[in-house]
């Protein structure tokens, strides 16, 4: 769990959204944080103290004692919390911590937090033209001039909504990573290709495009800034994720000329995409459907994008192929893997079988310059977590470093660190 270890305090303050914040702990515990809740008395209207402590199995701190619970969870000393996330964050409770008001227990926590250098997510909520007052967004940049991260929120029914739990819980992965991961550029190529017919059909491969964004997904928790460059998907983007849109193999060579200097900045491009061996000179209009029984289509091979990304960015850059056979037993697709990573000039190569498409679990496995494969088998976002932890080690270290090997054991540096800590209290 990328939580495991870390701790985090809550604030919740008066906005309706406050009901959501036990999905949100839910969210946050389900990665392996410990969690405590700090209400400001408007929300106690809205989500009760019981609710929340039973939530995060920790009592809930609504106003500040001879504890001075404030200091204790997010002053100096070894135990503070990792991060402060106010969620629901109010106009009022923006613009308070933007002035340096403590006046609850929550900007008490703020207060202290910006002054010990705890980092600080903000998920704000509410009406849409309190957002648009000048006073408000001059608050929100003040905030973020000096270090405060904001999650943004859904536009909705003239609302500025709180952000779901999942992307809630995306941020805090994002800001706490500390990985090889972290502050790495990384460009994710998936889905599938279409290649046009006509004006209406198109010749395609079989994919929902759910690796790729599983990848993406699984890059971002763990710190890394990444684009996905998406073909066809049959599954929805997170947005949290930068995306750009490709539709042939065409499309996609072309957006490699176009973004060849930031794709010459990325530490790592991984290839998971659906593309097509073959094209096809596209006819105007629609192809009568009734003036024959069969139709002939001439296809020509289309280009390999591969080759042509490992020009565009040779070593140390790193570069991950993804190979899918139909029917192959183990050592055959092992074999096919090593293939294409001779072939292709490839750091890693990952191969899978056909039995994959669709579902929601996959079997793999990683092929490297040395050394057997690894086979790894689960649902998607765990098998796309796992290659990451694998792959970590490669980009590790300055740009230039030669490309490690994982470790034999198949495990990382992330699941080999630490032990969970509690929260204990302290004297100020």
């Amino acid at each position: 769990m990328l939580l495991a270890g870390r701790r985090i305090v809550l604030g919740v303050t008066g906005s309706i959204a406050a009901i959501e914040t036990p999905r949100i702990i839910r969210e946050l515990i389900r990665h392996g944080a410990d969690v405590r809740a700090v209400l400001s008395p408007e929300a106690t209207r809205i989500v009760s103290e019981e609710a929340l402590a039973f939530a995060t199995g920790h009592p809930t701190i609504v106003r500040l004692t001879g504890e001075v619970e404030h200091v204790t969870l997010l002053g100096p000393g070894e135990d503070r919390a990792d991060l402060l996330l106010i969620a629901p964050a109010t106009a009022n409770t923006i613009s308070k911590i933007a002035h340096g008001i403590d006046d609850t227990a929550v900007t008490s926590c703020a207060s202290v937090a910006l002054g010990g250098g705890v980092p600080i997510l903000l998920a704000p909520a509410m009406h849409a033209h309190m957002g648009q007052n000048p006073a408000v967004r001059e608050n929100l940049d003040r905030l973020v001039s000096w270090g405060v991260g904001l999650i943004r929120p859904e536009a909705a029914e003239g609302e500025e909504k709180l952000a779901p739990p999942e992307e809630v819980a995306a941020a805090v992965l994002h800001r706490l990573a500390s990985g090889p991961w972290t502050g790495r550029k990384v460009v994710v190529v998936g889905g599938a290709s279409r290649e046009s017919i006509d004006e209406v059909r198109s010749l395609t491969n079989e994919s929902s495009g759910e690796t790729a964004v599983q990848l993406a997904v699984q890059a971002y928790f763990r710190g890394a800034n990444v684009e996905l460059w998406a073909g066809s998907l049959q599954v929805p983007v997170p947005r949290y994720l930068t995306t750009r849109r490709w539709r042939s193999v065409g499309d996609l060579r072309a957006l490699i000329t176009a973004e060849l200097g930031a794709l010459q900045k990325a530490d790592a491009v991984l290839v998971p995409a659906a593309l097509s061996d073959y094209t096809i000179d596209a006819r105007a209009g629609k192809i009568p459907s009734r003036e024959s029984d069969t139709l002939r289509l001439e296809l020509r091979a289309a280009p390999k994008i591969l080759p042509e990304l490992r020009r565009a960015i040779p070593a140390p850059h790193r570069l991950v192929g993804f190979k899918l056979e139909a029917g192959r037993d183990a050592s055959a697709l092992e074999s096919e893997a090593r293939r294409s990573l001779k072939e292709n000039s490839l750091d890693w190569v990952v191969a899978n079988d056909r039995t994959s498409l669709g579902a929601p679990t996959t079997r793999v496995v990683l092929i490297g310059p040395a050394g057997p494969g690894k086979w790894l088998e689960g649902p998607k976002s765990e098998v796309a977590g796992q290659l990451l932890d694998l792959l970590g080690p490669s980009i590790a270290g300055p740009p230039g470093a030669r490309a490690r090997e994982p470790p034999a054991d198949g495990s990382s540096p992330r699941h080999r660190r630490g032990v969970r800590r509690k929260i204990r209290p302290r004297a100020s």
